[in-house]
């Protein structure tokens, strides 16, 4: 039996067919599958390298999957993602392709990402940088985060001078922390207290929770890049290679 089979299929073959496409039961009695279950197991543990292979191949095949899967809900979101009105565009505001980063105050890799951010707007002035505020850190963040919104709201003009400061910050962020960057900026507290109770910024933030939903991202850094999510702080090399492709082939992944 074992030297048919090896016969018809050969070697690694062997393991990979019954796995994916066993024979229906009725086609061999109890002795032909104890035997072929045995050669199986055999040829395993001396070639357990296939196992590597196999996971490989599950792997990319998970990726492949959660790539389509991204793309559809990119296309579905497009609007809420790149055009959305509680957007923070930083950058080149007409740049040809747009990094989107979904951030928290509190979050240790977003910290480092930040210079990331920064090198990447110095060195290519055709990008377009989007900042989706993203408090998933407790109530802290979220505090944080309001101020963040008011202060955009009030006083646009130094949101980024607001977000760069309170992020590459050692501290925690909290309310107090945020207003106390704000106001070290020149925006008047009252005007921020006021600005922090529109319903806007609670929008705003159930925006940024339903694209990172459908796109299940739930860490911070994370990244929507053309059509692609990136999840962590994957670094200069990972995000530029991404938008070479875009410029290339239009798509992250050429």
């Amino acid at each position: 039996m074992i030297r048919k089979l090896c016969g018809y299929l050969g070697g690694a073959v062997i393991a990979a067919h019954i796995v994916a496409a066993p024979l229906p039961a009725h086609a061999l009695d109890d002795a032909e599958k104890e035997e072929i279950g045995q050669f199986i197991r055999e040829y395993l543990i001396e070639n357990p390298e296939i196992l590597f292979e196999v996971q490989a191949a599950y792997e990319a095949k998970q990726e492949s999957i959660q790539r389509e899967q991204a793309k559809q809900v990119i296309a579905d979101s497009r609007d809420a993602i790149y055009n959305s009105p509680h957007n923070v565009v930083l950058g080149n505001p007409e740049g040809d392709v747009t990094i989107v980063e979904f951030f928290d105050y509190n979050c240790g890799f977003c910290k480092r990402a930040l210079k990331d951010m920064e090198e990447i707007i110095a060195s290519d002035p055709n990008v377009r940088f989007i900042l989706k505020e993203f408090p998933i850190l407790g109530d802290d963040s979220i505090a944080a985060h309001r101020v963040s919104v008011a202060v955009r709201l009030v006083a646009p003009d130094k949101y980024e001078a607001f977000h760069l400061e309170l992020l590459g910050g050692r501290d925690r962020a909290t309310e107090d922390s945020a207003i106390a960057v704000a106001k070290k900026l020149g925006i008047d507290e009252a005007k921020l207290q006021a600005a922090m109770d529109e319903d806007s910024i609670t929008e705003s933030f159930r925006e940024s929770y339903r694209i990172a939903d459908g796109l299940g991202i739930s860490g911070t850094p994370s990244y929507i890049v053309g059509d692609e999510a990136v999840f962590g702080a994957v670094g200069i090399p990972t995000l530029m290679g991404k938008v070479a492709n875009l410029r290339d082939c239009e798509s992250a992944t050429c």
